[in-house]
């Protein structure tokens, strides 16, 4: 590689006279894609100025020119101001169905002209290649389930879903692929970017947007509107939006790698309905099985898992299950002889079932890509839930292997998948889909065993547009501060790429971790979409009394404000599941323009109204840029202190109305009846809020069986009005205290 290549690779802007196109050529034909690409360098001929050029794009065009030749980009529109382009016209007659969007997107016709984004493409070393170049003052975001910083400038991630157990800053792939960037110029527009492939996609954004897939060429996705708030009700309408969770999954969970035998669940249980600490779910982790095959209880440690379940339902608890998708070959074990019975296994390349070793030993993998598969599998789950278990936790479904390199198995194995997904091919395509197949099979059979219940499915590997079947947490993290400060930017661009439910593991999964950290990471934590402590097999105790008196009432303090915050908090998960704007809103989202807000990763805004100020250091609270505007302090009203190191300062937006409830220990009888409105009044003494009621479990609420109230403040009666509603659920006969701030 020449002299200005490594240059370039160092990152700097560089100027160099008399540099010919020939020269040019000869240094960059030979630089693959990798950390290079996206710098921007200088040169100038003899007499001329020195002119700027985008690394990306030159290295797209001069590759681009020894490589295939450059080919007529097909561009349709697919939507509001939603476009898809093709590399030709031979590509979008190619192309295999979209693994990422609910419905397949017929064209409307030719895009609109002028259309602000355009795409180029290359075959690039054999790779396909798309780039999109962006303008000065454009911040980047999205990329799904990644470790670092809110903003993306500068980043790459690699979407390949893999097991990356206690992941860290320079970990390119993790459980989940999410092929999408969300772009907001300077002036607070935006535009997102989907590279439609589910095979192992390169995203890099080092000065530009480029992405490098194995596989066929495939087609990407420009969404240009007004914020970046539109652009992502756009996502939503392409990838579909999240059903609304039972209301006990928006409570506090509680895990460990495993509470075993069952009395250790009771325990744990009555524990936290002694010392009044609120909590609606304990979790099953592998050794409720027996000998870790899914779908069974451990005769030993769990002789009557009925029985459990009824004194945890008795005491307002729900269970959720792990059930991972690596069979046993065991003659015998009913999962495995019913799969055995449809030839349900993913096959390797002798056509012959693969088998792999996990957690029960040598093991067969259901292909999901498969609709009898997804029929078998969901058929598994009536007979098991009549065991009591609530919620439904899938793991290792990346698919995770042991004893092999790649931790996971090998991309020519072979999927008979679908006409609908594509037909048979082998696992490179299938990869990034199959723990979203799994969760879709998984939620299916929970329903199919409680038809006229809310499914909870928590997956922990999954594919954009995977949201509509799941929740997610992000994996298993490290009990460090580098970690708890990590968990607020991944859950935000999670947020930012379509997943509005998820969360990390409060407390780190990997290793010990101390009180101090525990009880600040709790402080924030307990205010994640999905809030669950976890740690790992081996560690020490994790639960919020584990660490001492002090750390145990700030725990009961953190998760009592969650639980008052709890109507809100529901509001904003009904607005999430109609628009596709996440629960958790980075800071910018109040103000898109003010480019001090947008690398802002210490604080963020829950729905539109409450904005949260975090410390994630040991140390004293580093000054944070804030959005302009009248935030008043709701600190004390929500938690019972003004003032105290481990939580987190509360600020209510000027002219909302925010609905607070009582201290709770569990949501088990629905939402409450008595609510007290938090006013911060606008310049002109004006505020509105927004609240949503239903019954919490049911599907009821798509005929109607629901209430959203709009709630106005009346600065003369100095009280707050319903001013309108919609839906038929019935309106609650509740006092209504008002607290004013000036």
């Amino acid at each position: 590689m020449g002299q200005m290549a490594h240059e370039i690779f160092s990152g700097e802007t560089i100027l160099y006279p008399q540099v010919s196109s020939e020269y040019l050529a000869m240094h960059l034909t030979g630089v693959c894609f990798g950390s290079a690409l996206g710098q921007c360098f200088c040169f100038q001929k003899p007499g001329k100025q020195p002119m700027k050029i985008n690394f990306l794009l030159l290295v797209l065009f001069l590759l681009g020119s020894v490589g295939s030749a450059a080919s007529q980009v097909v561009a349709e529109n697919i939507g509001r101001d939603i476009v898809r382009f093709h590399a030709d016209a031979e590509a979008r007659d190619q192309r295999l169905p979209s693994l990422a969007l609910e419905t397949p997107r017929l064209s409307l016709g030719p895009a609109p002209e002028p259309f602000a984004v355009e795409v180029q493409f290359r075959k690039v070393h054999g790779r396909f290649a798309a780039g999109i170049d962006i303008e000065d003052g454009t911040s980047l975001y999205g990329t799904g389930e990644v470790a670092g910083s809110l903003l993306r400038d500068g980043k790459r991630t690699v979407c390949w879903n893999t097991d990356s157990y206690a992941y860290g800053i320079n970990s390119e792939s993790l459980y989940q692929s999410h092929p999408w960037v969300l772009a907001v110029k300077a002036d607070g527009t935006a535009f997102g970017i989907l590279a439609d492939t589910s095979y192992r996609c390169l995203v890099d954004l080092k000065g530009a947007i480029l992405f490098v897939a194995d596989g066929p060429r495939f087609p990407v996705i420009i969404i240009d509107r007004e914020s970046p708030q539109a652009v992502l009700r756009g996502l939503a309408e392409l990838t579909g939006t999240m059903e609304m969770p039972p209301l006990w999954a928006l409570g506090y969970h509680q895990c460990r790698y495993s509470y075993t035998p069952d009395q250790r669940v009771l325990e744990v249980a009555d524990d936290f309905r002694d010392k009044s600490i609120p909590c609606d779910v304990i979790w099953l982790d592998i050794d409720y099985m027996n000998g870790y095959r899914s779908f069974t209880f451990s005769p030993w440690d769990f002789p009557d898992p009925k029985g459990m379940h009824d004194r945890l339902h008795d005491q307002g608890f729900h269970t959720v299950a792990i059930i991972d998708p690596g069979i046993a070959t065991a003659p015998g074990y009913h999962v495995y002889d019913s799969g055995q019975a449809i030839d349900a296994w993913v096959r390797n390349k002798h056509n012959q079932p693969f088998t792999g070793n996990v957690w029960p030993g040598l093991c067969v993998f259901p292909d999901f890509t498969r609709a009898d598969v997804r029929r078998w599998w969901a058929g598994l789950y009536p007979l098991f839930l009549t065991t009591g278990v609530d919620g439904i936790w899938n793991d290792m479904n990346e698919p995770a292997v042991f004893n092999v390199d790649s931790h996971t198995m090998p991309v020519h194995n072979l999927h008979q998948a679908d006409p609908e997904l594509g037909g048979p091919a082998p696992h490179a395509r299938y990869h990034n889909v199959y723990g979203e197949l799994m969760a879709r099979a998984t939620r299916e059979g929970v329903l199919s065993g409680r038809p006229r219940l809310r499914p909870f499915v928590l997956t922990r590997a999954n594919f954009i547009g995977g949201h509509r079947y799941a929740a997610t947490w992000t994996g298993d993290n490290v009990a460090s501060w580098q970690h708890l400060d990590f968990s607020i930017p991944m859950v935000l661009n999670l947020g930012l790429s379509g997943q509005p439910f998820s969360g990390p593991d409060i407390g780190g999964f990997v290793g010990k971790g101390d009180g101090a950290m525990y009880a600040r990471w709790m402080g924030f934590g307990s205010l994640f979409p999905f809030a669950r402590g976890h740690t790992g097999k081996g560690n020490i105790d994790k639960e919020p009394w584990s660490f001492g008196k002090d750390v145990e009432q700030t725990c009961r303090l953190a998760l009592e404000g969650r639980y008052r915050l709890i109507p809100y908090l529901y509001t904003v998960f009904r607005e999430a599941s109609e628009t596709g704007l996440p629960v958790w809103r980075p800071l910018f989202f109040a103000d898109p323009a003010d480019s001090d807000l947008r690398s802002v990763d210490d604080a963020f805004l829950i729905g539109r109204d409450l904005m949260i100020l975090v410390n994630t250091t040991r140390g004293q609270r580093p000054e944070t840029p804030l959005p302009a505007g009248d935030w008043q302090d709701i600190t004390e009203e929500v938690y019972g202190v003004a003032d105290h190191p481990d939580l987190p300062r509360l600020m209510l937006r000027d002219g909302a109305v925010l609905p607070l409830g009582p201290i709770l220990q569990n949501l088990d009888q629905g939402l409450p009846g008595d609510l007290t409105a938090l006013v911060n009044p606008d310049s002109v003494g004006l505020a509105e809020g927004w609240l949503y009621e239903d019954d919490g479990v049911s599907f009821d609420f798509r005929t109607g069986g629901y209430r959203l109230t709009r709630w106005t403040y009346d600065p003369a009666g100095h009280v707050v009005n319903e001013t309108g509603s919609e839906g038929d659920w019935p309106s609650a006969s509740r006092r209504l205290p008002v607290i004013k701030f000036e």
